[in-house]
This record gives structure tokens, C-alpha cells and sequence, in this order.
């Protein structure tokens, strides 16, 4: 740019911010327009303990409890009536909202990591003098200086830069830093193609600059991401809301069950209020399943934990059941789905007839001149330093290090035989780099190497044809070229080394690239056949990223791939048409990223998205499962991420999905070994008040069975392995029922067992094998409802036919069945225990009678499946859920 054009732009400039560049503001000046707002970030308010308690207390199931609490306690203190259920209740509802408010610990800290990326303090020029002050006192006008190391403390355009560059991974996800110019631009939409432009929280890797402040606070472009964050709210994860319907059912079932009884009690059999309303209080107690919320956390934690072990961690425990139930992955390509290191993968002399690829064949003798230019011109290094490597420099320069290294050479050898005298460093004007080096035997050696349509080399026109063709062909393969040329001297010369860079011999061609992970590959093939589809959204150039795509196989035959431009042309409705036909997504804002995400929600989908960098972080938090890389990740992607990768792995989300559907598995199976009891507990009560008999179960012993004889066995549901073909099944929709695939039939079928078995015995017990007394039915239905229920958790805990195997797959839930089980038989032979449950002495017609009735249930089991087998044709191997 001419010196009167740049005058012209900095006149234009001073003009629009009403500044001086020279001068900078005035402190005045900048004071006033202070009281228009700082240079900060603004949080959304966060809630209160109280909401918080209260959240967790407004479930329905939370409801029931809080309920029966509060009517246990009138009826302790009006009709003296103990406090035992009280305390009972209260204390599983207490623990239900304190587990609730656990998993909440570490919640949102997204607006936090981004506030801690606002530099403290800044130099400024004000009133003609250079000056530091804190980076929140900037306003729209400050001249900013700029140098290596600096953080940008807000959006600017550039008014001076020397061989400036930034790095703007944290807003556009390329690794790569961005070489600035302060010159005037077309104006572009992406924040990477803003090249005299510098953005808030980006870093400057070297050279030098001035920017004039052109936005602060909220209105700067990591401040529209801090502005997403606060409007983006998370979706109820399937779990949740599945739960929530289950609670919704159980709580019908039991506000119209216990007014029936109610009104039976008080108007049918003439009992007082105090008792129809404890009976009341029963049927609340047995139509929650009070441990189900606590097997669920302990579900999930135990899910957390086997993650870890895969290397991904959970921040969100619910997000465990959430990733089980993904049937879409975005994934960024950088460091994830590739190896995150720039590799020389093909070389191209001019003595070779065609390119070779690196490491195909033996080194050859060109290929290593061709290494030794390379290096030679090159000023990355690496070094071995405690057992680790070490590498300093440019990504492209490392790519030649490391080249160098697979065949043991090294940059210090080459140089060694041709120390460096002067170099002329890469600029994005002239795209080259230069070095001359001094030879043994006194000649000189100039090397530059650079873009090819830049390197001032010699070549005829069939030699500039063929050059093209092996560059094209490298482009073709979305590979970054390098050329490089030399030129010998026979002494050194005097004339500066800008001057000498003129009639170059060509010596041939390099083509790097990040390449995919083997891993990554295998990875996304699983995943296809687990139903989940892969799209890839990047930062990156569209045809870079085309071509990874193809090689691990997320871009398919008829797939569409997309730009970020492209994209902003299509409406919403376009775009959720199109949506399941696109696979790649090239250069893409955060905006972007958020559309998609949504448009694949529209479809119903659950979307699981990967991302490092603070442009990332509105699609991981509206995503059903935001994944934030552990290694390369910004504080603010993993505070706003459900689950963090910490090898930065794509092949452990895969392994994640596997274990969340194992999770959500058991958590299935859960629910059937509660809910059925729970069920049938409901119907026997009301059946048994509405004929007369009263009611067959006290609170005390609905809650002894809810919470001991089938809570602790369920606890180790959770680890329960994985049923076979775990992951050669589609995902379970976000709109299926929990009763779905077979898990309502075989909730009838146990409710109903356990329905007439529980009447069965009870008048068996008060009328058969005594004369009309309840305390003997009470007490047979007792054991043989809580030791029934209790062992009928085997055939539930696998779908296919009891196998001894089977038996011993899970030697802790056996423990939890003994202990159970010891616990329950404590109530029958301590007297004190007997007396507070209201239970009597049995006989040992009566145990035995028991010891029949309690495998009852176990054997229906077993024959429905069997007989589902046999009329559906269901290979037992599978999983029914």
C-alpha cells in the first residue's frame, strides 16, 4: 500500500472512531465514554440455593414424598401417631435432592473461564504518551500497541503490523497463526479471513502491531459466544424426560388409588379420618419407588467411573445416558478424527519421474538432497528433554523436522557441513523464506523455499508444466505444498541476500498434511453400524477437510459438504431439509455450529459435538452431549462440555456410546425390578380395602421392601455388563417409551404375578392356615412379597435364559441379595424388630409355604421369555431393550 493510501485509511479510520492514531485519546475523552460500558463480559445470574433446592424438589416423585412427609407428620402430632414414617421418608428425600445437588457441584463455569481470558492490563497511548492500564478501562477510540506474546484485549483494526501473527484458534479452531497486514481488506464474513482485523482473547505468536479499538465487552466476537452461552440452554436429557413421564404415571396411579381408598376407609368400612388418610400414606409409599432416583445416580456414577477409565471424563453425570443414546456425532477434525501434526506424506524431485510417498521405499539419494535443502532452510527444532520431545516452531516447519527424523537426520548435522550465514525470513508477501549457508570447500549455498508460483526458479516450459501437474495433484489431495530452490556461489557473497534470490534451480516438491488416526477410521466404521452418524464441522479449508473426510469415511457417495457462507445462505427450513444429506462442514462460525446442531435436534436427533476452542463452546453447551478435548481444549469449551477426551481421542466417544448404552441398559432394568413391585404393591392395597380385608401392608413395611429388600439388590444393577450386540443395534429414539421394546410386557407380567401371588398368600395365610387372622396373612405377604421380589432381580438382569454363567457375572449383586435378604430375615427372628414391624412368629408350615412362593415370580419370568422366544422369533442373544 502507497504511502497516500495509507494516509487515506488512517484518516478514515480516525474518522470513524473519532481519534487520533498518533495521539490516542484523551483521558477526558476516554473517561467519558467509559460511562457507556467497560470492557468486560457479562454473566447470567446464576440461581439461588433456594431455586436450586427447589428444582430438585419439584419432581413429581419428589412431590409424592414431600407429601407423605408432610401428612406422616400431621398425623404424628395430631394423632400421636409415631414418627417413624416420618423420619423414614424425609430422610430418602433429603438424600434424593443432596445427590441432586452434588451432580450440580461443578456446574456452569463457561462465562467464568471466558471472563479469565481478559487481560489484566494493556499499553495504551493516551494524550500522546504510551501507557499500561487495565484492559476493562479500554473503550472504542484506544490506540493499542501490540507484540509476541501479547494477548488482544479487545477487536481492533490494525493500524501498524511488522511480520504480525496471531493465533486464532480459540474463535476459528485452525491451528495455524494468521499472518496480519494493516493494510485494507475486501470485507469478509469469517473471522479467519479478517486479515487487518484482531479479535479479543486471541494471542500474538510474534512481530509486531497497533490496533485502534473497535469494539469492547458484549460487542466484541467473543462476547456474541459469552452472549450465546447465556441464551443457550441445555435440552432435558431422554433420561430425564422418560423419568419424568414414569413419575408422572406412578403419581396418577396414586392420587386416584388413594382417594379410592380414602373414600372407602371413610365412607364404606367407617374408619376414622387419622386412619383412611395413613392408609393414604401407604399407598403414596408404595407407589413411589423411593431408591429408584438413588440406583439411577449410582447408575450413572458407576458409568463415570468405567469412562474415566477410557479416558473420558464426565462432568455431567446424566450426560452418561445421554451419550448412549447418540445417533449423531459432529466432529471437529483437528486433533480428534486426525493426529493433530502437520506429516510430509508425499516427495517430489525433478530427477524422479513421479511423486513417492514417505516411507514407501528405501530413501534415495535425491530425496535426501532434496531432505537436506529442506532442513537446512528451516528453523524449527526438536529436542529430547526429560524422555519427551520438545518441539518449538512453525507446523509446517515441524512437519520437515520430523521427516527428517524418521530417517535419523537432523537439522544440526546438516548444518554442521553448511553453518547459516543470513537468512531472509518468510513474509505473506513474497510467501518465501531464504537462507545462505557457507560450504567447505568456500562456495556459498542459497536455499529458499516457499510457495511454488513464488520461487524465482529456471525452468522450460515442459519443466514448468510437469512442476504444475505434480503441484495440482498434491492440491488435488488437499495437501499443503512447499517447493524449494537453491543456487551456488563461488565465494560469499557481498550483495545483501534479498538481492541474490533470482535464478534458482527447482529441486523439487513436498506435500504435507494432517492425516487421520487409524484409530479415528475404525472408530467411525463402528459407529456406522451402531446407527450413529458422523458429520465432520471445521474450521478448515473446504477441500482439506473434503479429503479427510473421504479417508476415514464420513464422506459418503451422494454426501453434500458445505461452507460456513454457503450455509448462511440457506433458511432454517433448508437447512433442516438438507441436513441429513450433508457430511462435511468447512469454515463454519459459531453461529454455524449452532444452526446445525439444531437442525439435527429438529429432526429428533441426539447430537453429541466435539470442540476445543472458545468458538466451540455455544454448540457443546446446546448440544445433547457437548465433548471438549482435554489435551488441546480451552478452560472455557471444557466448563461449557458434558464430557471431556482426555487423549483427544474420537475413538473414545465411541467406546463412551458403548458404555452409556450399557448404563442406560441397566438403569431399564432398574426401573422393571421396581416398578413392577411397586405396581402390584399399589393394586393390593386398594383390592384388599376395597373387599373389607384392610390394609394388608403398613407404611413401615412398604418401605422396609421399596428401600432395603429391592434397593440394595438394585444398586449393583449398575454393574451389570453389557448385553451382546451392544453396539450392533440402532439408538433408542428420544421418543420412545420407557415401557417400549418389550419392557411393558414384562411389567405386566411381573405386576400381575406378583398381584395375584401377594392376595394369594395373604388370604391363604389369614384365612386357610389361620382362623381370620391378619396379623398371619400380614406377615407371610411381607416376606414372601420382599424375599420374592428380591430374587426375581435374575431373571431381569439378563435377557436371555438363566445361565449359571449368568449367575456369577456379577458377584456383587450377589452379595447385595444375601445381605438383603439377611436383613429382611433379621425382621422375623429379632423380637424388638418383629414388634416395631408389626410382624408375628411363623410356623414352619408357614415358611414353607413361603420358601414355594418366593421363586414363583422368578419362574413366570423365565417362561415369558421363553415363550416371547417362541412366538416372536427372538434370538435370546439380544437385548430386548
Amino acid at each position: 500500500m502507497t504511502m497516500k493510501n495509507s494516509e487515506r485509511d488512517h484518516r478514515q479510520l480516525e474518522s470513524a472512531f473519532n481519534t487520533d492514531l498518533t495521539s490516542g485519546l484523551t483521558a477526558t475523552e476516554a473517561k467519558r465514554r467509559q460511562s457507556a460500558g467497560r470492557n468486560v463480559l457479562q454473566e447470567e445470574k446464576p440461581p439461588t440455593i433456594f431455586q436450586k433446592v427447589w428444582r430438585h424438589l419439584s419432581d413429581v416423585a419428589s412431590l409424592v414424598l414431600l407429601f407423605a412427609v408432610a401428612l406422616s407428620t400431621y398425623l404424628a402430632i395430631a394423632a400421636d401417631g409415631g414418627w417413624t414414617k416420618t423420619i423414614v421418608i424425609g430422610s430418602i428425600l433429603v438424600i434424593n435432592v443432596l445427590i441432586g445437588m452434588y451432580q450440580e457441584h461443578s456446574a456452569e463455569k463457561s462465562l467464568a473461564a471466558l471472563k479469565k481470558m481478559n487481560v489484566h492490563e494493556v499499553t495504551v497511548i493516551r494524550d500522546g504518551q504510551s501507557q499500561v492500564i487495565d484492559a476493562a478501562d479500554l473503550v472504542v477510540g484506544d490506540v493499542v500497541s501490540l507484540s509476541g506474546g501479547n494477548q488482544i484485549p479487545a477487536d481492533g483494526r490494525l493500524v501498524e503490523a511488522t511480520d504480525l501473527r496471531i493465533d486464532e484458534a480459540v474463535l476459528t479452531g485452525e491451528s495455524e497463526p494468521v499472518k496480519k497486514i494493516a493494510e485494507p481488506v475486501a470485507e469478509a464474513d469469517e473471522i479467519g479471513d479478517r486479515i487487518n482485523e484482531v479479535f479479543s482473547g486471541t494471542g500474538v505468536t510474534q512481530g509486531t502491531g497497533q490496533m485502534v479499538v473497535t469494539a469492547i465487552g458484549m460487542d466484541t466476537a467473543i462476547g456474541s459466544i459469552a452472549g450465546m452461552l447465556n441464551r443457550t440452554k441445555a435440552r432435558t436429557t431422554p433420561l430425564q424426560k422418560r423419568l419424568n413421564q414414569l413419575s408422572g404415571r406412578l403419581t396418577a396411579v396414586a392420587v386416584v388409588g388413594g382417594l379410592i381408598i380414602t373414600i372407602l376407609g371413610l365412607f364404606f368400612q367407617g374408619e376414622p379420618l387419622t386412619d383412611a388418610l395413613m392408609i393414604g400414606v401407604s399407598l403414596a409409599v408404595a407407589a413411589v419407588p423411593e431408591t429408584l432416583p438413588i440406583i439411577v445416580t449410582i447408575s450413572l456414577s458407576h458409568g463415570v467411573g468405567v469412562m474415566a477409565k477410557q479416558h473420558a471424563i464426565m462432568r455431567r453425570v446424566d450426560a452418561v445416558e445421554t451419550i448412549g443414546g447418540v445417533n449423531v456425532i459432529a466432529s471437529d477434525k483437528t486433533g480428534t478424527l486426525t493426529q493433530n501434526q502437520m506429516t510430509v506424506t508425499q516427495v517430489w524431485s525433478v530427477f524422479d519421474s513421479e511423486p513417492t510417498l514417505v516411507g514407501a521405499e528405501p530413501l534415495q539419494e535425491q530425496t535426501k538432497t532434496l531432505m537436506q535443502l529442506m532442513g537446512l532452510a528451516t528453523n524449527a527444532t526438536r529436542e529430547r528433554v526429560n524422555d519427551e520431545w520438545v518441539e518449538i516452531g512453525d507446523s509446517t516447519e515441524l512437519a520437515i523436522v520430523r521427516w527428517l527424523a524418521a530417517d535419523k537426520l537432523t537439522r544440526a548435522d546438516f548444518e554442521k557441513q553448511a553453518p547459516r550465514v543470513a537468512e531472509d525470513p518468510f513474509n505473506s508477501t513474497k510467501k518465501t523464506m531464504a537462507t545462505l549457508h557457507q560450504l567447505p570447500d568456500g562456495r556459498a549455498l542459497l536455499i529458499v523455499k516457499g510457495a511454488i508460483d513464488h520461487l524465482p526458479v529456471k525452468q522450460s516450459v515442459t519443466e514448468q508444466a510437469k512442476t504444475k501437474r505434480v503441484h495440482d495433484q498434491f492440491a488435488h489431495d488437499a495437501l499443503r505444498v512447499l517447493a524449494v530452490g537453491y543456487k551456488y556461489f563461488d565465494t560469499m557473497p557481498e550483495t545483501p541476500i534479498e538481492d541474490l534470490q533470482h535464478d534458482l534451480v527447482f529441486a523439487g516438491l513436498i506435500g504435507m498434511i494432517d492425516p487421520p488416526r487409524e484409530t479415528a477410521i475404525a472408530a467411525v466404521s463402528q459407529a456406522a453400524e451402531a446407527g450413529i452418524r458422523t458429520v465432520m464441522i471445521t474450521g478448515d479449508h473446504l477441500e482439506t477437510a473434503k479429503a479427510i473426510a473421504k479417508q476415514i469415511g464420513i464422506l459418503r457417495p451422494g454426501d453434500q459438504v458445505v461452507t460456513g457462507a454457503a450455509l448462511r445462505q440457506l433458511s432454517d427450513q433448508q437447512l433442516a431439509d438438507q441436513i441429513e444429506s450433508i457430511s462435511v462442514y468447512a469454515r463454519v462460525s459459531p453461529e454455524d455450529k449452532i444452526r446445525i446442531v439444531n437442525a439435527w435436534q429438529e429432526q429428533g436427533a441426539t447430537v453429541a459435538m466435539t470442540g476445543d476452542g472458545v468458538n466451540d463452546a455455544p454448540a457443546l453447551k446446546a448440544a445433547d452431549v457437548g465433548v471438549a478435548m482435554g489435551i488441546t481444549g480451552t478452560e472455557v469449551s471444557k466448563n461449557a462440555s458434558d464430557m471431556i477426551l482426555t487423549d483427544d481421542n474420537f475413538e473414545t466417544i465411541v467406546a463412551a456410546v458403548s458404555t452409556g448404552r450399557a448404563v442406560y441398559q441397566n438403569i431399564l432394568k432398574a426401573v422393571e425390578f421396581l416398578i413392577g413391585v411397586n405396581f402390584a404393591q399399589i393394586f393390593l392395597m386398594i383390592f384388599a380395602v376395597g373387599i373389607g380385608w384392610g390394609a394388608p401392608l403398613i407404611a413401615e413395611q412398604l418401605l422396609l421392601i421399596n428401600v432395603l429388600a429391592d434397593g440394595i439388590p438394585g444398586f449393583y444393577l449398575s454393574r451389570e455388563p453389557a448385553e451382546p450386540q451392544n453396539m450392533k443395534r440402532p439408538p433408542i429414539s428420544r421418543k420412545t417409551s420407557i415401557f417400549a421394546d418389550g419392557l411393558g410386557q414384562r411389567v405386566a407380567v411381573r405386576t400381575t404375578t406378583f398381584i395375584v401371588l401377594t392376595l394369594g398368600i395373604y388370604s391363604l395365610g389369614r384365612f386357610g392356615l389361620a382362623n381370620n387372622d391378619p396379623s398371619i396373612g400380614m406377615t407371610m405377604l411381607f416376606f414372601t412379597l420382599a424375599l420374592g421380589s428380591m430374587i426375581d432381580i435374575y431373571p431381569i438382569k439378563q435377557r436371555a435364559p438363566l445361565s449359571w454363567q449368568g449367575l456369577r457375572n456379577n458377584q456383587a449383586l450377589n452379595a447385595g441379595v444375601v445381605l438383603a435378604a439377611g436383613l429382611v430375615a433379621s425382621t422375623a427372628v429379632i423380637p424388638w424388630l418383629r414388634g416395631a414391624f408389626q410382624l408375628t412368629a411363623l410356623s414352619a408350615t408357614h415358611w414353607l409355604v413361603i420358601l414355594i412362593a418366593i421363586f414363583i415370580p422368578s419362574c413366570v419370568l423365565e417362561i415369558n421369555k421363553r415363550l416371547k422366544r417362541v412366538c416372536f422369533k427372538q434370538p435370546m442373544v439380544l437385548d430386548e431393550e
